[in-house]
């Protein structure tokens, strides 16, 4: 009998997972927007009042989105003041709309890359995972990638889609 030998092993190629690159961790959304009296007004003594007395470790190791849904003008030091009552219990505060909140979590897993460690590599980013991760990140990794990479490969090791191929 002969070796079975695994040649995708001796290949060289690097697979990047982005279940592992993006944490995974629960998303929390603040509006302000219930905070407002009459759904128009912040009143400091009230809003500070609610900030000292609110149970934040809620928020323990989430990523949140904090943000107001309505058009009132609400002054910088309100949003501020969330972020310190939750820096001692969340991952991530946020200024966004929860919609966009997994696109900047993505991007600030992603930013952390150094994409010179690739240089002149083979790299699949793998496709199929457990959880959902936005195209954005695929986007977001695959421009870092293209930098310094010699070919970066979507999908698995034994069955890729060529995305980039460096030119000689």
């Amino acid at each position: 009998m002969s070796e079975i030998i695994n040649k995708v092993a001796q290949s060289g190629i690097i697979t990047l997972d982005l279940e592992d690159l993006v944490p995974e961790r629960t998303e929390s959304h603040i509006d302000i927007f219930s905070q407002l009296f009459q759904g128009l007004i912040l009143r400091e003594k009230d809003f500070r009042a609610w900030v000292k007395e609110h149970d934040w470790s809620l928020y323990t190791d989430h990523n949140v989105a904090l943000f107001c849904s309505s058009d009132a003008v609400i002054p910088t030091w309100a949003y501020m003041l969330v972020s310190s009552a939750l820096e001692p219990y969340t991952k991530q505060v946020y200024f966004t709309n929860p919609e966009n909140l997994s696109t900047l979590v993505a991007e600030r897993a992603l930013a952390a890359i150094n994409e010179e460690d690739y240089t002149d590599k083979r790299v699949v980013i793998k496709g199929c995972g457990k959880r959902a991760i936005s195209n954005h990140a695929y986007v977001l990794l695959t421009n870092k990638l293209v930098r310094t990479a010699k070919t970066v490969m979507f999908g698995e090791p034994c069955s890729t889609v060529p995305v980039y191929k460096q030119r000689k």
